[in-house]
């Protein structure tokens, strides 16, 4: 067994049997504990995904993006409900890739535009297909607090965080779409400005 679950377990254990016997400082020290162990394990799971290849030969097949991309929507509504997202989805963008691949990356994505406009008044996200010098690109923007350009090299860096930004994650997420997106034979790359959004766009191959 993991040493991180024995921790958590015994944590709870404490908590759930004795938990009357501890004052609230102790009480919440070990609430801490085995909060702390579960973004460990978090960590530990993301090391884990990211550092397994991701294949030589992709499962390639025709995927309808947009249709990812709402049951994805539906998934990160079912977190939050009470918040007002408005979603502009265009559908019919169908790409040749490796579906459970290309699912990652889209939930990477948009749990990122997700989590990057919690604190938007009305935040809006969207996924459509634009044109980059004759080269079909896929895209998504949010309205969230957007960042500086002078770090988007770093973006897809294992374990890079934008500076100044709040919001909870390990910094594999980009780096683990940026790989999916290279296996296609693509690239990925964001522009953005500090309050006005940011947009993510990728090609395939």
């Amino acid at each position: 067994h993991s040493p991180l679950l024995w921790i958590g377990g015994y944590s709870r254990a404490i908590l759930k049997h004795n938990g009357d016997r501890l004052d609230a400082q102790y009480q919440g020290y070990l609430r801490e504990i085995f909060e702390g162990v579960e973004r460990m394990e978090r960590l530990i799971e993301a090391l884990l995904n990211f550092s397994r290849p991701t294949g030589e030969t992709l499962h390639r097949e025709p995927v309808e993006l947009g249709e990812i991309v709402n049951t994805i929507v539906a998934e990160l509504e079912r977190t939050d409900p009470a918040r007002q997202v408005t979603f502009r989805i265009t559908g019919g963008v169908i790409v040749n890739g490796d579906r459970q691949l290309l699912r990652v990356a889209l939930l990477n994505l948009l749990g990122n535009a997700w989590n990057y406009t919690s604190k938007q008044q009305e935040a809006i996200i969207e996924f459509g297909v634009m044109d980059c010098g004759g080269t079909p690109t896929c895209f998504i923007r949010d309205n969230g607090p957007g960042f500086d350009m002078k770090f988007a090299e770093s973006l897809f860096i294992p374990f890079q965080r934008l500076p100044g930004i709040d919001v909870e994650g390990h910094g594999i997420g980009l780096a683990t779409v940026e790989r999916i997106v290279r296996h296609h034979g693509g690239r990925i790359w964001a522009t953005s400005e500090p309050g006005k959004g940011a947009t993510f766009m990728f090609t395939l191959e």
